[in-house]
């Protein structure tokens, strides 16, 4: 058993050394090129953009982009304890009390295919339902008249309120797996699922109470675009929301980092999902993204307001929001 594992990480590695070489070749072959202009036509009509550490048309990213999720889809959460040691579910629960929804507000969770910030959201919104039911008991223990009168008429004019998560993705196969998932952990009450782009949503203007998306503002074409669609379809008021890898603060933790990512990440891929490319495109994906003041100032730029984040585990994650006025 050990030898074929040994043959398997050889042969994982040296796939993985080729691809850094075609890497190398490309880049280096752009030496004629108005090298880090976003006008730049590189031989071609084409505008570019980078697929990991590749240079490819606009109109291919997507295209490679819906392929790799389409490959990852029915081990993503698999492989993200095994990428993450688990630390990912620590990222989302902080994500939630942070945004500490209440009852009634409206989520727009987009790239959230598999459905974990729309189930914790749900699940975060049920909890503080029934703890605010447990206080109107209490505090219902020895009521007055008054305050019996004042309880029956506003449940007549508000009702109960609903909160509602919908999930988008364009991604079928990534939803398909949430919708399985929401199956078997018996959630259906207040959880949609639509098929929709994040640089061109599919819904009115001034939706949505709460805007979210977790690892997957890297992987979009046009990032400042999809930054406008999160700010028309929220409400004024509303929060927009993005969990994302970002740039490690620590230096020694930098490089610790580094090593298990680019190194092992592959691997892990290889042996869990049979695919090492999907992987190594999504760890360079990573390296490509802003880091944490950059982007901080393309949420500012798109429109938002009070803009900030939150450095999850030394900056290896970074939680940024911001607010639509």
């Amino acid at each position: 058993m050990a030898a074929p594992m040994r043959q398997l990480v050889r042969s994982v590695i040296r796939l993985s050394h080729r691809n850094v070489n075609v890497t190398a070749a490309g880049v280096s072959g752009r030496s004629g090129c108005c090298w880090g202009t976003p006008s730049c036509r590189c031989f071609s009509d084409d505008r570019s953009t980078h697929f990991g550490f590749e240079t490819v048309p606009e109109e291919e990213k997507a295209k490679r982009v819906y392929k790799v999720f389409e490959n990852v889809a029915q081990k993503y959460d698999v492989m993200n304890d095994a990428m993450s040691l688990g630390i990912h579910r620590l990222w989302k629960d902080t994500l939630l009390h942070v945004m500490h929804p209440q009852p009634g507000a409206r989520l727009l969770d987009v790239a959230g295919g598999t459905g974990d910030i729309a189930f914790r959201f749900l699940e975060y919104v049920r909890s503080q339902q029934e703890r605010q039911k447990r206080r109107a008991t209490r505090s219902m223990q020895t009521p007055s008249w008054q305050d019996i009168s004042n309880n029956y008429s506003t449940e007549d004019e508000e009702g109960p309120q609903e909160s509602r998560a919908v999930v988008c993705d364009i991604n079928k196969e990534m939803l398909k797996v949430g919708k399985q998932k929401a199956d078997s952990m018996g959630i259906s009450s207040g959880l949609s699922w639509v098929v929709g782009d994040a640089e061109e949503l599919p819904f009115d203007d001034d939706q949505f109470d709460i805007y979210t998306i977790a690892f997957g503002i890297r992987n979009v074409t046009h990032i400042d675009q999809a930054l406008q669609e999160a700010l028309r379809v929220l409400k004024p008021g509303g929060r927009f929301m993005c969990l994302e890898f970002s740039k490690v603060t620590n230096p020694l933790l930098a490089r610790l980092y580094d090593a298990y990512s680019f190194q092992m990440i592959p691997v892990l891929g290889e042996v869990i999902a049979g695919d090492w490319k999907s992987y190594q495109y999504l760890v360079e994906s990573i390296r490509k993204f802003p880091d944490q003041e950059e982007f901080k100032h393309m949420i500012e730029d798109a429109g938002f307001y009070c803009v900030q984040y939150l450095n999850f585990t030394g900056g290896v994650v970074a939680l940024h929001s911001g607010f639509k006025l």
